[in-house]
Order: C-alpha cells, then structure tokens, then sequence
C-alpha cells in the first residue's frame, strides 16, 4: 500500500496528471452590460441586452437591468458586439511557433520549446482565439501549463504525436537517420514526441493507445502526401486500409475519432471506408468524394493555405502548388454539396505567419458572407471538437453566446457582420477578451 500511494504521488507531480487539469483562474462575476450580441447562430445581432457571467458559465442572458452586487466586475459595452471566442481547429502550437532552423538545433531542448511555444499561444489567446485543436506535435507539456495556469493560452484539443508510416508525411527523418525497426534509435522527431512512425496494424494500434495514453482528444493519422514532408509526393496515398482501421478502433473503443491528412479522391475515399470522421485538408478533391463526404456526414477541415513566403524551401513551394491551385476550387465545391465545413489555418515552421491568423478569416470572403463566416470560426468549429466527445478535455457548450455555455466571450468594438474587417485587427477591435469566466483584457476603468 505504501509503495502504491508513493507511486500516485509521483503522478500528481508529473504533467501528465495535469492534461486535463482545468484549473484556471476564475473571475467571480463578471457583467457586462448594454451589449448587443452575436451568439454563434443567428445572421444579425441582438438589440442590447445584459449578460451576467458566474465563474466560467454564462448565468443570464437579459433585455432587463440585472442587480449588481459590489463583488461583481461591471463593464459598460456601451451597444458593442459580444460574440464567442474564435476558434481555429487546424493549428499545431509547437510546429507553428518553432522556425525549422530552431527544430534542427543540437541543443533544442524542452525548455526553449516551452518559451517559444508559450509565448506564441498567449499572443494566440490575445488575438481571440480561446479554442484550438491541435493536430499533430508534442503538445501535451504546454497543454498541462495552460490549464493549470502557468502560461496563459486558448484551450487546446490535443492529438498529440502525429502517426504516420514509413515514407510518409510524418517520416520527419534526416538522411542519415535509419529507421527505428532495423536499428534500433529512435529518430530526433520521435524522441521529441513529435511524431510515430508507426507500420503495420499492431504499430498503429500501439501508436494511437500511446497518444490516448497521455490524453489525446483526436488521433491524427497521416493518410497521405504532404507538401512539408521530404519523401512522400504529395499524390500518394498512405496506410493500408487494415492500418486504418487499427486506428479507428483503437480510437472508438475509448468514444473518440481519427482526423486524416489527406489531399486526394483515393486517399480521402479509403480513409471514409475505415471509418475516419473528419479530412484535413482535402484540397484536390473532386464531386465524387465531396458528395460523398456530405452523404456520411464526413467534417472537412479546410485551410486557405498561403501562397508563398520568402523562406519558404523551393522544393516545398514546388510540391505545394496544385494543392494551392485546388483550394480555389474546393472551398465553393464544399459549399455546394453542403459537406460540413470548419476552418483552420495550419501555420508550420514560419513563426511570423501567427500574426495572421486572424486575417486570414478575411479570406473566406470569397464564397461566404459575414454571417456564414463568423457562424464557422465560432459555433461550427465548436461542434467539431466535441466530436471527441467524453475524451474532450473540457466540459460545456462552446462556439454560442447563450444561458449556461461556458464564457469564451469577446467583445468588439464594432459589428464584425456588418464588417468582418474588424477581427483582423484584434489588438484594436477586441476590447475584452474571455476565456473560462476569466477577464484576460478588459476596458479601462471597469468597476
């Protein structure tokens, strides 16, 4: 018995007893009044109305004066929006933060990937964005921080490692790293949890377990090429169906899902066949496999990629671009079949592009209107992550303004329905930002 308690003690000092810690610091009660909102849904905005947070729900939502009591942190919306906090549900926290120069360094540690990473996801926070799922990355650390408010960031539903196959767009090694089966070492993105290589059905099984293991709300599963990767073109497709369907069994069996990147008809159609219940990316798909996604009920997790930067690598910019060219065509395709759509941004190894994050919303423009837009990055985006349903690391309604969901809460000075323009400029038009029922910006001289 004293053995057994030392053991547990050791666990609640460990991060993994903290992953789906959610201690966060509340704010007791916040009013805010005289706000008109946007609550996820609706395409217009309420007349102003009073909203009354109690710890981290929203209590009352009312057209009539709410009493405040001297305790209460009182805020004058003065007819502004309130809207939920955005989401972005493609994003991978390490990845996006680090350069690849910094991912190659020989003294990387985890310390400077924490600096790096906890810096990014506070800006990240600052700029709106109070959820995020993770797809891929040694996330799990940060995650532990941040809900246990150690390093102020959004919510984060982790996938944890990447699972891919020899040769496949999680095959991170360098030339003169040989693989782990034959030779025993582990590669440098294994060792840093980045990705598992994983082959055949008992490695995927083993791979998928291991991520739950560590409380991975998702599995990622790379199930075909990709533009980042150096051995895979971006045509092929990966993992057998048997492998596949590893994965989604190991992932159902404890009530979550498998999320595929994946580009192309073959490898999409297979992945579907296996079960799996959302694409990212899907950028060269064609009528067929849409049409089918939309009859299955089959999320898509769409990106608007960016075209170009200069430190982009040319054999990258190379592999990338009918993938470019497809994503003109897909978002509208998408949208005609009705498949059900939610938005991310994936942002790899080039730390500036963070800061366009929420300009990127603005590139949506194209094929959808305000309402449909800010519908997708809020309350649309939400139901995607409680795909994972018992295994989200967080309880309560996100993605709405309304009684009893959790305060994920904006307020923007202006009607971003009217002007989507205005969350492009967060620092400006976010006048109060809320995460959890706690007041991490606020307007002067609140009360």
């Amino acid at each position: 018995m004293r053995a057994l308690l030392f053991w547990i003690f050791l666990l609640l000092l460990s991060p993994i007893s903290s992953i789906r810690s959610q201690q966060v610091k509340q704010g007791g009660k916040i009013l805010l009044e005289n706000v008109s909102v946007f609550d996820g849904r609706s395409p217009v905005v309420t007349k102003p109305l009073n909203v009354l947070i109690s710890g981290n729900l929203i209590q009352t939502i009312s057209s009539s004066p709410i009493p405040a009591e001297p305790d209460f942190i009182r805020i004058d919306g003065a007819g502004k929006t309130l809207m939920p906090g955005l989401i972005d549900v493609h994003v991978h926290m390490v990845f996006g933060a680090l350069s690849m120069r910094d991912m190659m360094l020989p003294d990387l540690s985890e310390k400077l990937i924490m600096e790096k990473a906890g810096a990014s996801a506070e800006k990240m926070l600052m700029r709106g964005f109070t959820s995020v799922r993770d797809v891929g990355g040694p996330i799990f650390p940060l995650k532990a921080e941040i809900d246990a408010g150690r390093i102020t960031g959004p919510r984060i539903w982790p996938s944890g490692a990447t699972i891919s196959q020899t040769s496949g767009h999680g095959d991170f090694r360098t030339p003169e790293e040989r693989s782990r089966l034959f030779f025993g070492e582990p590669s440098r993105a294994e060792k840093y949890n980045a990705t598992f290589i994983a082959d055949g059905r008992d490695q995927v099984l083993t791979a998928v377990r291991e991520n739950l293991r560590f409380g991975a709300s998702q599995i990622k599963l790379m199930a075909g090429g990709g533009t980042s990767s150096a051995y895979d073109p971006v045509d092929v497709t990966q993992y057998t169906l048997d492998e596949m369907k590893a994965a989604v069994e190991a992932a159902e069996d404890w009530g979550t899902y498998v999320t595929v990147h994946a580009y192309t008809p073959r490898a999409v159609q297979r992945a579907i066949e296996a079960g799996v219940k959302c694409i990212e990316h899907g950028q060269l798909l064609d009528d067929k496999t849409l049409r089918l996604m939309a009859r299955k009920k089959i999320w898509l997790s769409l990106q608007n990629l960016v075209e170009d930067t200069p430190d982009m690598d040319p054999m990258r910019r190379e592999k990338r671009r009918p993938v470019i060219e497809g994503q003109e065509k897909i978002w509208p395709l998408a949208k005609r079949y009705k498949v059900r759509l939610a938005w991310g941004t994936d942002f790899l190894f080039e730390p500036d592009l963070n800061n366009q994050q929420n300009a990127f919303i603005l590139r949506l423009q194209k094929w959808f209107t305000n309402a449909e837009i800010l519908k997708m990055i809020t309350h649309d985006n939400a139901q995607l992550l409680q795909l994972s349903g018992l295994r989200s690391p967080y309880s309560g309604k996100l993605g709405v303004v309304e009684e009893g969901a959790l305060a994920d809460l904006l307020l923007v000075d202006g009607n971003p329905l009217q002007d989507l323009s205005l969350i492009a400029d967060p620092e400006k038009n976010f006048l109060v930002i809320i995460k959890n029922g706690h007041l991490y910006k606020s307007l002067p001289g609140n009360r």
